[in-house]
């Protein structure tokens, strides 16, 4: 694999890793989606090559076309098989021959990925040696995406750990009290390489199974996630919407 240097990492090797499927339920191909003369993928790839923490960037596919799409930019790709159930498993077939310490799970599908988001979710491991996970979070500005259960919220501890992640408005606002503040979730994950192993051994949990967030596996089975705050938001492309809105704003 190609390396890109990083910076003061106290001798950690970070790599991230891109699952990307095909078959996406709601917008099929759209990791192949042209976005104004790149594929979304490559829009992906090319913004974390950006990030300042990252070792490696790698493409976990199971679809010959995403690979051959990821080679022909001159990116790294690895074929994972096809009966992985979510990105967290391709990604721990993806890294089980690569030596690192962190391994970072970014999104396919948000071609205006932020690189210092990215590298805000890797900082806390570089100072503290027993965190597990981490992830982002954004404060919610609006009901439209309070109440949204496309929009998922999170609610953390005084000490920045995640509590829980629901579809449902949490904290419920009883009194309608101005200063409670909620927190839309970010869906990028970073594990230590040791966790990820564990991670993908376990079953699927109760609370994942109803609100269908692979995330309260980890809360289900004890583990703790450490959720840092950024002002920069994500773009996830879900639907055609979505890509005609992503177009809009990577023209500006």
């Amino acid at each position: 694999m190609k390396s890109k240097k990083s910076e003061g990492k106290r001798g950690l090797v970070v790599i991230g890793v891109i699952p990307a499927r095909y078959a996406s339920t709601r917008l099929p191909a759209k990791v192949l989606a042209d976005i104004n003369g790149k594929t979304m993928i490559q829009h992906v790839y090319e913004r974390c090559l950006k990030a300042k923490l990252l070792d490696e960037v790698l493409v976990a596919t199971d679809d010959k076309r995403i690979f051959e799409d990821v080679l022909g930019f001159g990116g790294n790709a690895i074929m994972t098989s096809r009966r992985h159930k979510s990105g967290t498993d391709r990604i721990g077939e993806a890294v089980k021959n690569i030596r690192c310490d962190i391994v970072v799970n970014i999104q396919g599908d948000e071609p205006m990925i932020s690189p210092v988001n990215i590298d805000k979710a890797i900082k806390p491991f570089l100072t503290d040696s027993k965190l597990e996970v981490s992830t982002l979070c954004i404060s919610i500005k609006n009901n439209d995406e309070l109440f949204n259960p496309d929009v998922v919220k999170v609610v953390s501890d005084n000490n920045g750990y995640a509590l829980y992640f629901s579809r449902y408005p949490i904290p419920f606002n009883r009194d309608n009290d101005k200063s409670v503040k909620h927190y839309k979730h970010i869906g990028l994950y970073v594990y230590s390489s040791s966790f990820l192993k564990r991670l993908i051994r376990l079953k699927p949990s109760r609370q994942e199974s109803a609100e269908k967030l692979e995330q309260l596996r980890i809360l289900d089975n004890g583990g703790r996630i450490k959720v840092i705050e950024t002002k920069i938001d994500s773009h996830s492309v879900d639907t055609e919407v979505d890509l005609k809105k992503v177009k809009r704003l990577i023209k500006m």
